[in-house]
């Protein structure tokens, strides 16, 4: 079918997720016809680096044949079974291979249908844990400002994205947010040290202002991904678990974005932050994007004091029509068995510092403020002036500049306003990652040209 055609009937029918109201029918998205390793083909038929890697997701690249073939095999051998009542072989291997990956004793895998169901899988089962224990009172999550978990009721309310707040209702009785952890926008005259003891404060003087009694669990991305890649000072995370630790507060580490490979780990919170949390969320990286697909995976700690003859005759009242869904399981252990063949985590860890590197020498250019990053992720943050770090006036659309000129020079990032945050497959080369910075320069280089004559930017 005809391109114009295919955007014809998404403006007509598809609702996307983040739909503008305003451009309601008329946003003219691009259509994505194909794609294949770290290229996706738009409709113009120009094969483009995918800077976001789909949604922080397609750590393997596009096209793997033998994933392809592991999901049409088990889609032939048994496309679905009911999770309530039986169970598969390859949901039970993949929950097995997770619970060897994991660090510590989480070992217990509840399978969702992606990040944002096991976030609320992850804050449900805390309410329910603590209502077995006798403490209905402890339920209320402490997060922070820049925070993203996901579009369901429960995660959405622990979410501190500003604009992603407006216009819906939260759980805002269940919620305490805590201060933005962006060492970038820390207070002039401050250093890193001070900025992590008062970041380390917040937490502290949240649970003892709000009763330890009271707080149920802090929820962390070990890097804050869509509020803007942002890495918090050394040691943050750590700490934070030793104050939950403390106060008898669960420490639930949303690894959507970094589990799976994309800080050259499975997971990120021991290996790379030297902490083991009480539950872990993952998602995305979890198939490659090969297939929908969440865990929620839990401290076995967490079961002792309310199974067998603790239970109470609970039953955990939580669950999806798609848990262990097998043609994802099928799609999520080949991925594994790829990720581990390929030596694809070595590949990052040894990519790394050149990817870091090529990031951090756009501050050189006078519309960058910040970058930042860890692993293969990265963002690009543009103000107006770098000395007083302040925001552009056109803060919606300098991040669209920026891609719409990469767009045209064969690199697609992700825009978030006044940043550019990007992603790219696990799998991309030393080379690639040349081509990619090399375009991505060129696309902000143009962009400031752009903002200039148009006034909003002094040459």
């Amino acid at each position: 079918m005809l391109s114009h055609m295919i955007s014809d009937l998404d403006a007509r029918h598809f609702v996307h997720p983040w739909e503008s109201m305003e451009d309601l029918g008329a946003s003219g998205r691009m259509v994505t016809q194909r794609a294949n390793g770290i290229y996706v083909i738009e409709g113009d038929g120009r094969p483009r680096i995918d800077g976001p890697g789909g949604m922080w997701c397609v750590q393997l690249g596009y096209g793997r044949q033998e994933i392809g073939e592991a999901m049409a095999y088990q889609a032939q051998e048994m496309a679905y079974f009911s999770p309530f009542s039986s169970t598969s072989p390859v949901s039970a291997q993949l929950a097995a291979a997770i619970a060897q990956r994991t660090p510590g004793d989480l070992n217990r895998v509840f399978f969702t249908t992606g990040g944002s169901t096991a976030v609320d899988t992850a804050l449900r089962f805390v309410q329910f844990r603590n209502n077995l224990l006798g403490k209905p009172e402890k339920k209320i999550f402490i997060t922070r400002q820049k925070a993203y978990h996901g579009s369901t009721y429960l995660s959405a309310s622990v979410s501190g994205k500003e604009r992603d707040r407006n216009w819906f209702d939260h759980a805002d009785a269940l919620v305490h947010f805590l201060p933005d952890v962006n060492p970038y926008r820390r207070p002039a005259g401050t250093s890193i040290e001070a900025f992590l003891e008062a970041k380390i404060a917040d937490l502290e003087k949240a649970i003892l202002s709000l009763g330890a009694d009271h707080v149920a669990a802090f929820i962390a991305e070990p890097i804050l991904a869509s509020g803007g890649v942002i890495v918090p000072p050394e040691g943050y995370h750590r700490r934070c678990l030793e104050i939950c630790r403390r106060h008898d507060v669960l420490y639930i580490a949303d690894e959507v974005v970094t589990g799976f490979g994309r800080l050259g780990h499975w997971f990120a919170s021991e290996s790379v932050f030297g902490m083991v949390p009480d539950i872990i969320t993952s998602a995305k990286g979890l198939t490659s994007g090969y297939a929908p697909l969440g865990a929620c995976i839990l401290s076995e700690r967490l079961f002792e004091d309310i199974s067998g003859d603790a239970s109470q005759g609970a039953v955990f009242s939580n669950g999806f029509t798609y848990s262990g869904h097998p043609v994802s399981a099928a799609a999520a252990l080949k991925n594994i068995e790829i990720i581990e063949r390929e030596g694809v985590l070595e590949h990052v860890r040894a990519l790394t510092p050149h990817f870091q590197k090529r990031l951090a020498a756009l501050r050189a250019l006078p519309l960058v403020g910040d970058t930042r990053g860890m692993g293969l992720m990265g963002c690009v943050e543009c103000v107006a002036d770098q000395s007083a770090r302040d925001p552009l006036a056109l803060d919606k659309v300098v991040g669209g500049l920026i891609d719409a000129h990469c767009r045209d020079l064969g690199l697609i990032v992700r825009p978030l306003l006044n940043m550019c945050v990007f992603s790219p497959p696990l799998i991309i080369s030393h080379d690639e990652v040349d081509q990619m910075f090399d375009i991505l320069e060129k696309g902000i280089r143009l962009t400031t040209d752009d903002l200039v004559r148009k006034g909003a930017l002094v040459a």
